[in-house]
Protein backbone atom coordinates (compact mmCIF):
# COMPACT_ATOMS: atom_id res chain seq x y z
CA UNK A 1 0.00 0.00 0.00
CA UNK A 2 1.19 3.54 -1.23
CA UNK A 3 1.56 5.84 1.29
CA UNK A 4 0.26 8.97 0.48
CA UNK A 5 2.79 12.11 0.21
CA UNK A 6 2.55 14.57 3.56
CA UNK A 7 4.03 17.64 1.27
CA UNK A 8 1.64 19.74 -0.20
CA UNK A 9 2.98 22.53 -2.74
CA UNK A 10 0.50 25.68 -2.24
CA UNK A 11 -1.22 26.56 -4.77
CA UNK A 12 -1.41 30.24 -4.15
CA UNK A 13 2.48 30.00 -3.77
CA UNK A 14 2.99 28.01 -7.44
CA UNK A 15 0.67 30.85 -9.12
CA UNK A 16 2.24 33.84 -7.46
CA UNK A 17 5.84 32.82 -8.63
CA UNK A 18 4.76 32.32 -12.12
CA UNK A 19 3.37 35.52 -12.05
CA UNK A 20 6.58 37.39 -10.46
CA UNK A 21 8.28 35.15 -13.34
CA UNK A 22 6.24 36.60 -16.39
CA UNK A 23 6.66 40.22 -14.97
CA UNK A 24 10.40 39.91 -14.34
CA UNK A 25 10.31 38.56 -18.62
CA UNK A 26 8.33 40.88 -19.83
CA UNK A 27 10.12 43.54 -18.12
CA UNK A 28 13.69 42.15 -19.07
CA UNK A 29 12.72 41.74 -22.36
CA UNK A 30 11.65 46.00 -22.80
CA UNK A 31 14.07 46.98 -20.55
CA UNK A 32 17.02 45.12 -22.58
CA UNK A 33 15.73 45.24 -25.95
CA UNK A 34 15.73 41.23 -26.04
CA UNK A 35 12.41 41.30 -28.40
CA UNK A 36 13.72 38.24 -30.63
CA UNK A 37 15.63 36.60 -27.58
CA UNK A 38 15.26 33.55 -25.35
CA UNK A 39 13.21 35.54 -22.77
CA UNK A 40 11.09 36.97 -25.21
CA UNK A 41 10.54 32.83 -26.32
CA UNK A 42 9.98 32.22 -22.82
CA UNK A 43 7.95 34.69 -22.46
CA UNK A 44 5.75 33.57 -25.07
CA UNK A 45 5.20 30.29 -24.03
CA UNK A 46 4.60 31.68 -20.66
CA UNK A 47 2.12 34.48 -21.12
CA UNK A 48 0.70 33.30 -24.48
CA UNK A 49 -1.36 30.08 -22.34
CA UNK A 50 -2.24 32.47 -19.05
CA UNK A 51 -3.47 35.22 -21.44
CA UNK A 52 -5.60 32.23 -23.41
CA UNK A 53 -6.65 31.30 -19.75
CA UNK A 54 -7.57 35.11 -18.64
CA UNK A 55 -9.62 35.20 -21.95
CA UNK A 56 -11.43 32.26 -21.19
CA UNK A 57 -12.18 32.76 -17.83
CA UNK A 58 -13.65 36.08 -18.95
CA UNK A 59 -15.93 35.22 -21.70
CA UNK A 60 -17.31 32.63 -19.28
CA UNK A 61 -17.95 35.28 -16.78
CA UNK A 62 -19.71 37.40 -19.45
CA UNK A 63 -21.46 34.52 -20.89
CA UNK A 64 -22.61 33.73 -17.20
CA UNK A 65 -23.45 37.43 -16.93
CA UNK A 66 -25.74 37.72 -20.15
CA UNK A 67 -27.25 34.26 -18.98
CA UNK A 68 -28.39 36.15 -15.71
CA UNK A 69 -29.25 39.10 -17.46
CA UNK A 70 -31.85 36.78 -19.75
CA UNK A 71 -32.56 34.84 -16.34
CA UNK A 72 -33.95 38.17 -15.33
CA UNK A 73 -35.63 39.36 -18.49
CA UNK A 74 -37.47 35.56 -18.10
CA UNK A 75 -38.71 35.96 -14.57
CA UNK A 76 -39.97 39.69 -15.00
CA UNK A 77 -42.01 38.35 -18.37
CA UNK A 78 -42.81 35.46 -16.06
CA UNK A 79 -44.39 37.85 -13.36
CA UNK A 80 -45.99 39.75 -16.06
CA UNK A 81 -47.73 37.32 -17.93
CA UNK A 82 -48.94 35.69 -14.95
CA UNK A 83 -50.90 38.64 -13.67
CA UNK A 84 -52.05 38.80 -17.30
CA UNK A 85 -53.82 35.23 -16.88
CA UNK A 86 -54.85 36.03 -13.70
CA UNK A 87 -56.87 38.75 -14.70
CA UNK A 88 -57.87 37.06 -18.00
CA UNK A 89 -59.38 34.41 -15.32
CA UNK A 90 -60.83 36.98 -13.41
CA UNK A 91 -62.82 38.43 -16.77
CA UNK A 92 -63.57 34.72 -17.54
CA UNK A 93 -64.79 34.19 -14.35
CA UNK A 94 -66.77 37.48 -14.57
CA UNK A 95 -68.21 36.84 -17.92
CA UNK A 96 -69.12 33.40 -16.94
CA UNK A 97 -71.36 34.76 -13.74
CA UNK A 98 -72.58 37.36 -16.55
CA UNK A 99 -73.42 34.56 -19.00
CA UNK A 100 -75.48 32.66 -16.06
CA UNK A 101 -77.23 35.23 -15.07
CA UNK A 102 -78.21 36.11 -18.42
CA UNK A 103 -79.84 32.29 -19.11
CA UNK A 104 -81.75 32.95 -15.55
CA UNK A 105 -83.36 35.99 -16.71
CA UNK A 106 -83.86 34.29 -20.00
CA UNK A 107 -85.57 31.39 -17.82
CA UNK A 108 -87.69 33.68 -16.09
CA UNK A 109 -88.74 35.60 -19.27
CA UNK A 110 -89.63 32.27 -20.30
CA UNK A 111 -91.69 31.14 -17.98
CA UNK A 112 -93.22 34.41 -17.25
CA UNK A 113 -94.50 34.08 -21.08
CA UNK A 114 -95.60 30.47 -20.58
CA UNK A 115 -97.65 31.38 -17.50
CA UNK A 116 -98.90 34.90 -18.66
CA UNK A 117 -102.44 34.96 -17.05
CA UNK A 118 -100.96 35.31 -13.97
CA UNK A 119 -99.71 38.78 -12.49
CA UNK A 120 -96.08 38.07 -10.95
CA UNK A 121 -93.30 39.74 -9.18
CA UNK A 122 -89.36 38.73 -10.19
CA UNK A 123 -87.23 38.40 -6.76
CA UNK A 124 -83.45 37.20 -6.06
CA UNK A 125 -82.67 34.86 -3.55
CA UNK A 126 -80.51 36.11 -1.21
CA UNK A 127 -80.55 33.42 1.94
CA UNK A 128 -81.41 29.58 2.45
CA UNK A 129 -81.15 26.77 4.56
CA UNK A 130 -77.71 25.00 5.00
CA UNK A 131 -77.03 21.60 2.70
CA UNK A 132 -76.84 21.85 -0.97
CA UNK A 133 -79.92 22.65 -1.86
CA UNK A 134 -82.09 25.14 -1.79
CA UNK A 135 -85.25 23.77 0.19
CA UNK A 136 -86.30 27.14 2.46
CA UNK A 137 -84.59 30.46 1.33
CA UNK A 138 -84.93 33.51 1.90
CA UNK A 139 -85.94 35.99 -1.33
CA UNK A 140 -85.84 40.09 -1.58
CA UNK A 141 -89.53 41.07 -1.79
CA UNK A 142 -92.24 41.01 0.34
CA UNK A 143 -95.15 42.62 1.48
CA UNK A 144 -94.33 45.78 0.30
CA UNK A 145 -94.15 44.20 -2.95
CA UNK A 146 -97.92 42.95 -2.88
CA UNK A 147 -96.02 39.02 -1.52
CA UNK A 148 -98.24 37.25 0.89
CA UNK A 149 -98.05 33.75 2.29
CA UNK A 150 -98.94 30.63 0.16
CA UNK A 151 -98.37 32.20 -3.33
CA UNK A 152 -96.69 30.20 -5.40
CA UNK A 153 -93.33 30.60 -6.69
CA UNK A 154 -91.50 29.45 -10.41
CA UNK A 155 -88.59 29.44 -12.25
CA UNK A 156 -86.51 27.84 -14.63
CA UNK A 157 -89.32 25.69 -16.10
CA UNK A 158 -91.65 24.82 -13.38
CA UNK A 159 -92.85 25.05 -10.33
CA UNK A 160 -90.21 26.49 -7.37
CA UNK A 161 -92.34 26.23 -3.83
CA UNK A 162 -94.54 28.68 -2.02
CA UNK A 163 -94.60 31.29 0.36
CA UNK A 164 -94.33 30.49 3.52
CA UNK A 165 -93.66 33.48 5.62
CA UNK A 166 -93.70 37.16 4.76
CA UNK A 167 -91.70 40.65 5.56
CA UNK A 168 -91.95 44.18 4.74
CA UNK A 169 -88.92 43.75 2.32
CA UNK A 170 -88.59 39.76 2.25
CA UNK A 171 -89.89 36.52 2.35
CA UNK A 172 -89.26 33.06 3.12
CA UNK A 173 -90.35 29.85 0.46
CA UNK A 174 -90.50 26.19 1.08
CA UNK A 175 -89.58 24.42 -2.78
CA UNK A 176 -91.16 21.21 -3.43
CA UNK A 177 -87.78 19.48 -2.64
CA UNK A 178 -88.52 20.27 1.33
CA UNK A 179 -89.25 17.16 3.37
CA UNK A 180 -92.62 18.99 4.88
CA UNK A 181 -93.46 19.71 1.47
CA UNK A 182 -97.00 18.13 -0.18
CA UNK A 183 -98.37 19.09 -3.29
CA UNK A 184 -101.72 17.65 -5.55
CA UNK A 185 -100.86 16.69 -8.83
CA UNK A 186 -101.48 15.29 -11.82
CA UNK A 187 -100.30 13.56 -14.94
CA UNK A 188 -100.54 16.25 -17.45
CA UNK A 189 -101.35 13.14 -20.56
CA UNK A 190 -103.68 11.52 -18.63
CA UNK A 191 -105.36 13.77 -15.82
CA UNK A 192 -104.94 10.51 -13.05
CA UNK A 193 -103.96 12.38 -9.82
CA UNK A 194 -101.23 11.63 -7.20
CA UNK A 195 -99.23 13.72 -4.28
CA UNK A 196 -95.46 14.72 -4.98
CA UNK A 197 -93.54 14.33 -1.77
CA UNK A 198 -90.04 16.26 -1.05
CA UNK A 199 -87.29 13.90 0.04
CA UNK A 200 -83.70 15.91 0.66
CA UNK A 201 -82.46 11.89 0.95
CA UNK A 202 -83.82 10.99 -2.81
CA UNK A 203 -82.50 14.91 -3.91
CA UNK A 204 -79.06 14.25 -2.33
CA UNK A 205 -78.41 10.44 -3.37
CA UNK A 206 -80.71 10.83 -7.33
CA UNK A 207 -81.42 14.61 -7.65
CA UNK A 208 -85.56 13.38 -7.69
CA UNK A 209 -88.11 13.67 -6.05
CA UNK A 210 -91.05 11.10 -5.15
CA UNK A 211 -94.69 10.94 -6.15
CA UNK A 212 -97.32 8.15 -4.07
CA UNK A 213 -100.95 7.27 -4.45
CA UNK A 214 -101.15 7.33 -8.26
CA UNK A 215 -104.76 5.73 -9.83
CA UNK A 216 -104.07 4.24 -12.80
CA UNK A 217 -105.92 1.22 -12.76
CA UNK A 218 -105.87 1.06 -17.03
CA UNK A 219 -101.75 1.57 -16.95
CA UNK A 220 -101.89 4.66 -19.24
CA UNK A 221 -99.05 6.50 -16.96
CA UNK A 222 -95.57 5.92 -18.21
CA UNK A 223 -92.07 7.61 -17.58
CA UNK A 224 -91.14 10.76 -18.85
CA UNK A 225 -94.67 11.87 -18.98
CA UNK A 226 -95.28 15.51 -17.26
CA UNK A 227 -96.33 15.73 -13.91
CA UNK A 228 -98.46 19.26 -12.93
CA UNK A 229 -100.13 20.93 -10.12
CA UNK A 230 -104.06 19.55 -9.92
CA UNK A 231 -107.06 21.31 -10.28
CA UNK A 232 -107.99 19.95 -6.67
CA UNK A 233 -104.95 21.41 -5.24
CA UNK A 234 -105.87 23.85 -2.31
CA UNK A 235 -102.68 26.37 -2.44
CA UNK A 236 -100.99 25.45 -5.50
CA UNK A 237 -102.74 26.81 -9.17
CA UNK A 238 -103.59 23.93 -11.64
CA UNK A 239 -100.88 23.26 -14.21
CA UNK A 240 -97.76 23.95 -13.14
CA UNK A 241 -95.11 22.13 -14.44
CA UNK A 242 -93.35 20.24 -11.66
CA UNK A 243 -91.56 17.87 -13.57
CA UNK A 244 -91.51 14.01 -15.80
CA UNK A 245 -91.47 10.63 -14.37
CA UNK A 246 -88.46 8.79 -13.77
CA UNK A 247 -89.29 5.44 -12.91
CA UNK A 248 -93.24 4.43 -12.03
CA UNK A 249 -94.04 0.83 -9.77
CA UNK A 250 -97.10 -0.62 -8.37
CA UNK A 251 -97.49 -0.64 -4.48
CA UNK A 252 -98.06 -3.80 -2.77
CA UNK A 253 -101.80 -2.84 -2.72
CA UNK A 254 -102.31 -3.39 -6.48
CA UNK A 255 -104.54 -0.27 -6.88
CA UNK A 256 -102.20 2.52 -6.70
CA UNK A 257 -98.64 3.59 -8.11
CA UNK A 258 -95.90 5.63 -6.90
CA UNK A 259 -92.34 6.60 -8.16
CA UNK A 260 -89.80 9.40 -8.87
CA UNK A 261 -89.48 12.65 -10.31
CA UNK A 262 -87.17 15.11 -12.17
CA UNK A 263 -87.82 18.02 -11.16
CA UNK A 264 -88.49 20.82 -13.96
CA UNK A 265 -86.26 23.29 -11.26
CA UNK A 266 -82.48 23.05 -10.55
CA UNK A 267 -82.80 23.04 -6.98
CA UNK A 268 -79.34 23.50 -6.39
CA UNK A 269 -78.65 26.68 -8.26
CA UNK A 270 -81.16 29.52 -7.50
CA UNK A 271 -80.56 32.81 -8.29
CA UNK A 272 -84.23 34.34 -9.47
CA UNK A 273 -87.78 33.17 -9.27
CA UNK A 274 -90.84 34.44 -10.18
CA UNK A 275 -93.98 35.09 -7.44
CA UNK A 276 -97.34 34.49 -8.53
CA UNK A 277 -99.85 37.42 -7.23
CA UNK A 278 -102.91 35.61 -8.02
CA UNK A 279 -103.36 32.94 -5.25
CA UNK A 280 -106.14 29.95 -5.23
CA UNK A 281 -108.47 29.90 -2.01
CA UNK A 282 -109.98 26.50 -1.80
CA UNK A 283 -109.68 24.25 1.53
CA UNK A 284 -106.29 23.30 3.09
CA UNK A 285 -105.32 19.36 1.78
CA UNK A 286 -101.87 20.69 0.38
CA UNK A 287 -98.39 22.13 2.74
Amino acid sequence: MKRKSKFKFPIRLLLFILTALCVAGIFVSYKFGFSGGPLSAIAGYMIVPMQRGINYVGYWISDKADNLEDLKDVMEENVRLKTQVDELTTQLNTLRLEQYELDNLRELLKIDQEYSDYQKVAASVIGKDAGNWFSVFTIDKGKNDGIETDMNVIAGQGLVGIVTDVGPNYAKVRSIIDDESNVSAMIAETKATCFVHGDLQEMNTNKQILFSDLKDLDDKVEENMDIVTSNISDKYLQGIMIGKISKIEKDANNLTKSGTIIPAVDFEHLGEVLVILDKKEIGKEDK
